[in-house]
């Protein structure tokens, strides 16, 4: 916290009452930061950690500067994905109440006939999607000429996703006379060029940058095959047994085979993707958010910016693309002072990325392992196997000394005794058995000669000695499913004998 309370950040009477309402007693040091310049007017470019109050950091003042007198839109809040919008938008309701100030919704993946029907209601704070808002102002429905405070919540996210066309639109459309704010957890080259188009007199707040990742977070990682991943995975979660869990992947194409493995490991799942309507994206955060479902499946789009509180869990089955990217990926816990996990998986060939993320990032990213039920470090590994690696080495060290012993007593090496026919060292048990051999060879002979069939078989014990039962042979099918299994996972095997067992 920063040690500064809201009174003297200028905060209005009502909403320091809302605020400790939802138990928050003093403004974080972003908040601090941001809220008196953008009170003054002043355009500010804010950079800090997630998960350290930015939202409320560009609400309070935004819902303060609004005119409640005057019933046109005077604010605007534009944000990369529907996810995001609609948490920033249950925020905003909460604190504009005590105001009198009138919220609105305008989100892609929603009915458009329906927001122009509830744009009649006279909304003075408008949140949404770009992508939505140019829509609706492109097909005159939407009125921006009044617009005097315009936030662009994770702006580097806004102007990669392809959207900047968009987003300047919007900004042609609103007056000249605005104050104008970007809010990030990281600083693309992009953001600045941004800044000099649309800014003036800019206030620059950048926080703890040597801190990029909150330092209540243990970054680990995992070394594991690919084809092993699954496995890992599952094996990893029934180890530290998260309350839920957000797992990330690189590409949407798997997500629907990550989740059906999952679930017939017997997890809950529920997957986050961009591809997906808005009523169901909507339903999977609310069932995660409840508890009702212990995993989510999401790409790094869906979920970007989400506050999911109490969030003990992120694993990564993918490593991140940028350093960026891990950054907003482990800002999904650890959120306000309190303590996370992130936890990557990567193949042998993937570790330089740990690398450079320790180096960009200056986190404490160390390599871990599962052993016994428990996530050991090297050094804990190699006191956990030392024991037995003491054991095997004493094992050997005495086995050596029998050896050595036994050469002594006889006076010749123990490999060369071993290697001569016991014959040599006892003279009749050697005759005997070359005799034995002859009449054996002999007795064959008389049997072949005489062509007889009638021969008297051999007993069932001497038949086991000389030659074990053959097996039966194995059918064609039999043979097909067995080569079909090998180099299978064990969930895929198990599926396909369950399934042979129906038929």
């Amino acid at each position: 916290m920063s040690g500064t309370t809201w009174n003297d950040l200028g905060i209005h009477e009502a909403l320091i009452k809302e605020l400790a309402k939802n138990g928050i007693a003093e403004p974080t040091s972003v908040q601090a930061e941001t809220i008196p310049p953008m009170l003054a007017g002043l355009d500010v470019s804010a950079r800090s950690q997630t998960g350290t109050g930015k939202t409320l950091a560009f609400l309070l003042p935004v819902l303060q500067l609004i005119n409640t007198r005057s019933s046109a839109i005077q604010a605007v809040i534009l944000s990369p994905t529907q996810e995001l919008a609609m948490q920033i938008v249950r925020v905003a309701q909460t604190y504009a109440e005590p105001l009198g100030i009138r919220v609105q919704q305008l989100i892609g993946g929603a009915a458009m006939k329906r927001q122009v029907e509830k744009l009649k209601l006279k909304p003075q704070l408008v949140i949404g999607t770009p992508g939505r808002i140019h829509e609706l102002l492109k097909n005159r429905k939407l009125k921006l000429s009044d617009v005097r405070h315009v936030v662009i919540d994770e702006a580097d996210q806004v102007f990669q996703l392809g959207s900047t066309k968009e987003v300047e639109a919007v900004l042609f459309g609103m007056g000249k006379e605005r104050q104008t704010a970007f809010f990030s957890a990281t600083y693309p080259d992009i953001m600045a060029r941004f800044e000099g188009r649309w800014m003036r007199r800019t206030e620059r707040i950048q926080l703890t940058p040597e801190h990029r990742v909150s330092q209540t977070i243990q970054n680990y990682y995992i070394i594991s095959d690919k084809r092993d991943k699954t496995d890992t995975a599952r094996r990893l979660i029934r180890l530290l047994n998260p309350s839920s869990a957000l797992l990330f992947l690189n590409d949407t194409n798997e997500i629907a085979n990550w989740e059906s493995k999952l679930s017939y490991e017997g997890f809950t799942v529920e997957m986050l993707y961009g591809d997906s309507d808005k009523q169901r994206r909507a339903a999977t955060l609310e069932r995660f958010r409840d508890g009702r479902c212990q995993i989510l499946l999401a790409t790094d789009v869906a979920a970007r910016g989400l506050d999911i509180e109490g969030l003990p869990l992120v694993l990564q089955l993918d490593p991140a693309v940028d350093a960026d990217h891990y950054v907003h990926r482990a800002g999904r816990t650890g959120r306000m002072g309190r303590n996370g996990t992130v936890i990557t998986i990567v193949t042998p060939q993937e570790l330089f990325i740990m690398e450079k993320f320790r180096k960009q990032l200056g986190v404490d990213l160390t390599e871990r392992a599962m052993y016994r039920g428990e996530l050991l470090s090297e050094e804990e590994l190699r006191e956990a196997t030392k024991p037995k690696m003491e054991r095997l080495s004493r094992e050997n060290a005495r086995t050596g000394n029998r050896d050595k012993k036994a050469e002594e007593r006889s006076g010749k090496p123990s490999g060369e005794r071993s290697g001569k026919p016991s014959g040599e060292r006892s003279g009749k048990p050697a005759q005997a058995s070359v005799s034995a051999k002859p009449a054996r060879s002999e007795e064959t002979a008389s049997r072949t000669r005489s062509g007889s069939g009638a021969a008297p078989a051999p007993s069932k014990t001497s038949r086991s000695k000389d030659k074990p039962d053959a097996k039966p042979a194995k059918s064609k099918a039999v043979r097909k499913r067995e080569a079909k299994d090998k180099g299978a996972p064990k969930w895929l095997k198990e599926k396909r004998q369950s399934a042979s067992k129906q038929d």
